[in-house]
């Protein structure tokens, strides 16, 4: 009797399997991709069960709407993209060259090549932990990390990815950075020492208000209210495509009305007079802003030349040395110590979240530390101690 043969056939949506020339095996199946069509996908494997493996689980995907990328994204095209289409649109200047300058110097020489859909934990990691080992700052690691993590987060909504393999990663923490704000001795010294300087106004709003450098800079003559002695703070000046260009304050929290105290009020009617003369000396080179501070033609000061001065007026005077910004720090510190409450302080200080100003009055330096222990030692012995 003849032997029957058996007649192999492929599984229920299978797909085409087949073998190629060099021995490894290949599957071709249809999937959804992220346009929302249909196309043909290759898979292959070192056996035939790898590849039925692989095609039954892109269908499973499919099946799930879960599409496959319309094109193989390399990272380092996805991430040009995703600079120029998203982020440049939607986040400030300063923002948009602080991610494009990682992504520049940093992802793309490192990883740009990957295929962005084969990217893992595992590259990444030795990624991050080999531009440690190269000497960059555990800081500057972190904002690495966190900018491609925000362009992949970009690339799982647009389905190009399930997972944020960057946010899988680990680091160690930054070393924090103790602020040590000025006392109030320092910083009367420094308004005296600043006292003669055109700019003395725009550091007494930094040091009373704890304005920010763009905020004071960005100050017009049209956000002060001289009839209700009001300061709106409205705008900021920032750089946008190499310009000084005066925007909208970063947060609704930032955008905030404080009352215009007599001494600046004062300080405001000197400047409007010095404007006026500066006016009239530069004639027709003169470029009205609108500005409160200005160059001596009218134009709007370039904020490091706020921080030179800052530094010159210290150095000159002897006085330790902070951050231009720093001084928002006296201001808070300031404020806890005269009791102000934090809600009171956020509101001055245009905080978005009463957690960054409880930070601030939680924090307390040598001379609270000694007033809270001298207190606990007086009632424990029934004495005074400072």
């Amino acid at each position: 009797m003849a032997e029957r043969k058996t007649n192999k056939r492929r599984p229920n949506g299978e797909g085409t399997i087949f073998q190629r020339k060099d021995g490894r095996w290949a599957g071709e199946v249809y999937v959804l991709t992220t346009e929302g069509t249909f196309k043909r996908i290759t898979v292959y494997g070192r056996a035939r069960e790898d590849v039925h493996k692989k095609i039954v689980e892109a269908q499973q995907k499919s099946s799930r709407g879960i599409p496959v990328a319309d094109k193989p994204w390399k990272l380092g095209d996805y991430l040009d993209y995703w600079l120029e289409h998203v982020v440049r649109p939607a986040k400030r200047w300063n923002t948009y060259k602080k991610y494009e300058q990682t992504v520049r110097l940093y992802l793309k020489p490192g990883l740009g090549k990957q295929r962005l859909d084969r990217l893992r934990v595992a590259k990444v990691q030795a990624f991050l932990n080999g531009q440690i080992k190269a000497g960059h700052s555990v800081a500057q690691v972190h904002i690495m990390r966190m900018v491609l993590g925000a362009a992949l987060t970009r690339a799982m909504r647009e389905e190009l990815v399930t997972v944020n393999v960057a946010r899988l990663t680990t680091l160690p923490p930054v070393p924090s950075q103790k602020i040590k704000p000025w006392t109030v001795d320092e910083a009367r010294a420094f308004l005296a020492a600043a006292r003669d300087d055109p700019l003395y106004p725009a550091f007494v709003l930094m040091l009373v208000y704890g304005l920010r450098r763009g905020e004071v800079l960005g100050l017009g003559w049209d956000d002060l209210d001289m009839d209700d002695d009001v300061i709106g703070v409205r705008w900021q000046l920032q750089r946008v495509d190499g310009q000084l260009t005066r925007t909208v304050v970063k947060t609704e929290a930032g955008r905030r009305d404080l009352p215009m105290l007599p001494i600046v009020r004062e300080a405001f009617i000197d400047l409007a007079g010095q404007q006026m003369q500066a006016k009239r000396r530069a004639g027709e080179d003169w470029q009205e802003t609108g500005l409160v501070f200005t160059t001596r033609t009218g134009r709007p000061i370039e904020p490091r030349n706020l921080a030179r001065t800052f530094e010159r007026i210290c150095t000159r005077a002897g006085l330790r040395r902070i951050r231009l910004h720093d001084l928002r720090h006296t201001t808070a510190s300031l404020l806890k110590r005269l009791g102000v409450p934090p809600s009171d302080a956020k509101e001055i200080l245009g905080h978005a979240r009463i957690a960054v100003t409880l930070e601030i009055y939680t924090h307390g330096d040598n001379e609270d530390h000694r007033s809270g222990l001298g207190k606990i030692a007086g009632e424990l012995f029934g004495t005074a101690e400072s």
